[in-house]
């Protein structure tokens, strides 16, 4: 019983993470309706911003400030990752609202430029790039307003950001002729985030073993359901979240300002990113593929649990967490040795990650069969709108 007991809690803690990984998509595509195939890269990101983080901690700040590096590094990650995604939003995302087709393949495309920014940024390449977007943002700001006032506005809107990039480049190149701009800050390989002392031991619990690290992902799971939660459902600015779910042209009519509403949720979706990416860390390594290993897990956890329905995200996110370990772990033949010939074969077939991960999914595809709205459907408005 120990052990049934000790691998529902691994499995529990495995659904937290994805928990946190599919929230943020809960409220970016869930309530947006955006396809956005770039949300694994930012976890990515949140996961470097924990690894910068500790860096500096060892580096610069007294040791005895270290063990509460990884509190610093939970809203850093946030606000990386929500930046990140406020400013794709903001240049890619609000052009193709409406077209998820065209969505899909350029978040899928960011996707792979974020990996790749990973794998080659340096000191000389990040400054080209923030010289860039300032131009490209700030272009109609320092430029005559009667420019933007033109029938020929749209070929100034796009000469802006190629006029910007060719000085960003040009900034860049200049500045890698000098070696230590030139280096580059992290490689291809992963990378390993050290957890403070008070997460690396373990408490025992009526027999189970319980790694401090693993509970304070769940804690920490906890705590962002609770304030999205509550941010959707009390919050003056959740209210209008919801409105322009349910309604966008009436919102519109109302005054409620939309297209910060839509910045703002994308803010918060990509920042919630950011953090599942610090909890991952305290799991084992990271790298610049860490995206692609959760973000086909995330869109079948928000299909399955209803879309814009943050309650089936939790109970679809735990239930394929900890479906995932029993499969994938062997478990489920520790627990029950004296299963059927028949079941043994089967389960020792599925009895690795990858194997898994498609029962997993071929369990939700004939789940949807017969109930293809999730477990909580939309209704009422939701549905019409």
């Amino acid at each position: 019983m120990d052990l049934l007991y000790d691998t529902l809690f691994n499995g529990l803690a495995i659904g937290s993470v994805l928990v946190l990984a599919a929230l943020g998509l809960a409220v970016v595509f869930g309530l947006m309706g955006v396809i956005n195939m770039a949300h694994g890269e930012l976890m990515m990101l949140g996961a470097y911003t924990t690894f910068v983080v500790q860096n500096i901690f060892k580096a610069s700040l007294p040791d005895a400030l270290f063990p509460i590096y990884i509190l610093v590094a939970i809203p850093l990650a946030f606000l990386v990752s929500g930046l990140v995604g406020l400013l794709l939003e903001k240049t890619v995302i609000r052009r193709l609202y409406g077209r998820p087709l065209e969505t899909l393949l350029a978040t899928w495309g960011v996707s792979l430029i974020l990996q790749q920014f990973v794998r080659s940024v340096s000191s000389a390449f990040a400054l080209g790039l923030v010289l860039a977007v300032v131009l490209g943002l700030l272009a109609p700001r320092i430029t005559p307003r009667v420019w933007w006032q033109k029938r020929w506005t749209p070929l100034l809107a796009v000469g802006r950001w190629i006029v910007a990039g060719g000085l960003g480049i040009a900034l860049a190149s200049a500045l890698g002729t000098v070696r230590s701009l030139d280096q580059p800050w992290f490689s291809a390989r992963n990378i390993d985030v050290t957890a403070p002392t008070w997460l690396r031991g373990s408490i025992e619990l009526g027999g189970v073993t319980m790694p401090t690290a693993r509970l304070f992902i769940i804690a920490l799971t906890a705590l962002a359901l609770v304030a999205v939660t509550w941010f959707l459902q009390k919050s003056a600015w959740g209210i209008r979240i919801r409105a322009v779910t349910q309604n966008r042209s009436m919102s519109d009519c109302l005054g409620i300002p939309t297209e910060t509403v839509d910045a703002l949720t994308f803010l918060i979706g990509s920042g919630l990113a950011g953090v599942a990416g610090v909890a991952v860390t305290l799991l084992g390594s990271v790298g610049p593929n860490l995206g692609g290993n959760y973000i086909v897990d995330c869109f079948m956890v928000v299909v399955l649990g209803g879309v814009g329905k943050l309650a089936g995200t939790v109970l679809a996110a735990l239930g394929i967490g900890v479906l995932s370990y029993i499969v994938g772990s062997g478990s489920l033949l520790l627990v029950w040795p004296t299963m059927p010939a028949v079941f043994n074969e089967l389960i020792s077939f599925f009895a690795t990650t990858s194997m898994a991960k498609v029962l997993v999914f071929a369990i939700i595809v004939v789940f949807l069969q017969f109930r293809p709205a999730g477990l909580f459907p939309q209704k009422g408005r939701l549905v019409e709108a």
